[in-house]
């Protein structure tokens, strides 16, 4: 019989869990050494008890980079069967998590439906959800309602929530004091910020936050510490509401440590790519290293329809400055709710920061499928390359489209093939081109 609540709890106990066994196996790593990591809060392996078709992952130090897919429904956007096809393509691609961001109407029929379905970790905003699921007007919603919604949802089974408990009445006079262009940009955190503001309380995430680690400890419920003041623009970027806020958060990470639950904090949105290294030292040392989930950064604000590169730039620099757990953003990102063609692009670029960062902090076996292609490019050998790819039908597609008349090149270079000049060359054969015009 289980003696321990929480991962963290066994970890400290000395006990490896079959979760650590799973996840230690995937990242080549001991499992004693897990546990070590996971026992000092640098690793969290978010798994509710209640989650059974979870495959289990770490994310934190010495662990893969892990990336998130949002998705859920709206007002303007209710079609559950899309949604449930995005859920389906973020499993296609490895995706190690999706966040249901459902916001409209009784929501836990789809999550229900995607914890029991899903492999990846779930996780959620219980803030996003306390106004369709209460159905009371924000003004109206008590400190009890919203830990009421913090329970509803542990007890469906998610494995993380993001919890904005760190806008409390300090970091919002830091905030207020020195002014931004963009404000408050987070949604979680701008819905607080108004109910705190229209009715004077201190934040009730922050007030009753032994409350909010009671229901999680019970769980095992991660805590994702919300960044309500990350920078929604680069000039806000690394200002006094964003640091005062990291500032709280470090605090809360210590006290919800003590009591067993496992934690990762949030990271700024949009940021020069200059300041982004810097930033993941500071929040990795503020927050005594625990794992840093950030949304980007984008590098840039300008290129609207293009958020996922300027995101898979930022969160490539993160990844491998610190950071070990990347949210997706798509081309319709600050434009509408992202379709099925956005969130395959989404969850590739995001794909792309990731493994890039693991091959720069040298994370075991990152550079394997790398090794393997270049081998399977220095044969010609098209049929393996598309099978090592990512995305097998999007390269086959495009080497289809404009087939060469040798198979062993491709339509840009054609017998002009530097692979194919320089096999050729080695084997001792003769390389012409006039005569084969």
């Amino acid at each position: 019989m289980k003696n321990y609540h929480t991962q963290m709890e066994a970890a400290k106990m000395g006990i490896i869990t079959p979760e650590m066994e799973i996840v230690a196996k995937k990242e080549y790593i001991e499992p004693e050494k897990l546990r070590e990591l996971v026992a000092k809060g640098e690793v969290a392996i978010p798994c509710n008890v209640l989650h059974k078709s979870i495959s289990p992952e770490g994310i934190g130090t010495g662990m893969r980079t892990k990336i998130n897919v949002n998705l859920g429904i709206s007002g303007d956007a209710k079609n559950y069967d899309l949604e449930m096809q995005k859920v389906e393509m973020a499993h296609k691609f490895g995706a190690e998590a999706i966040m249901d961001l459902s916001n409209y109407g009784k929501t836990n029929t789809f999550r229900t439906k995607l914890v029991e379905c899903s492999p990846a970790m779930i996780g959620t905003v219980p803030m996003y959800d306390a106004i369709g699921y209460l159905e009371k007007d924000l003004l109206d919603i008590t400190a009890e309602d919203f830990l009421k919604v913090v329970r509803a949802h542990a007890e469906e089974g998610v494995d993380f929530m993001t919890i904005h408990a760190g806008i409390n009445r300090r970091a919002v006079e830091a905030f207020r004091r020195e002014g931004r262009k963009m404000n408050i940009v987070s949604r979680g955190g701008s819905l607080l910020f108004a109910w705190m503001m229209m009715t004077g309380n201190e934040n009730p995430f922050f007030e009753h936050y032994d409350e909010v680690l009671d229901i999680l400890y019970e769980y095992d419920v991660t805590i994702s510490l919300g960044d309500a003041l990350r920078p929604g623009c680069i000039d806000d970027a690394s200002d006094a509401g964003q640091i005062s806020e990291l500032i709280e958060l470090g605090n809360l990470t210590k006290r919800a440590w003590e009591r067993n639950v496992q934690v990762m904090v949030e990271g700024p949105g949009h940021m020069a790519m200059n300041e982004i290294a810097a930033n993941m030292t500071m929040q990795k040392r503020i927050c005594h290293n625990a794992p840093f989930y950030v949304l980007g950064p984008l590098v840039t604000d300008i290129f609207p329809g293009y958020d996922h590169i300027t995101s898979a730039i930022g969160g490539a620099i993160a990844a491998a400055s610190g950071a070990d757990f990347l949210c997706y953003v798509t081309p319709a990102e600050h434009l509408r709710l992202p379709d099925l063609s956005d969130v395959k692009e989404g969850i590739i670029a995001s794909k792309i920061a990731a493994h890039a960062a693991d091959i720069a902090k040298g994370v075991p076996h990152s550079r394997d499928r790398d090794n393997a292609m270049a081998e399977a490019r220095q044969v010609v050998d098209w049929e393996k390359m598309f099978e090592i790819c990512v995305d097998p039908d999007k390269a086959r597609e495009y080497f289809e489209s404009v087939p060469p008349a040798d198979r062993h090149t491709c339509s840009m270079c054609g017998k002009m093939c530097a692979v194919r000049t320089t096999n050729m060359i080695l084997a001792g054969e003769k390389v012409e081109f006039c005569s084969e015009l």
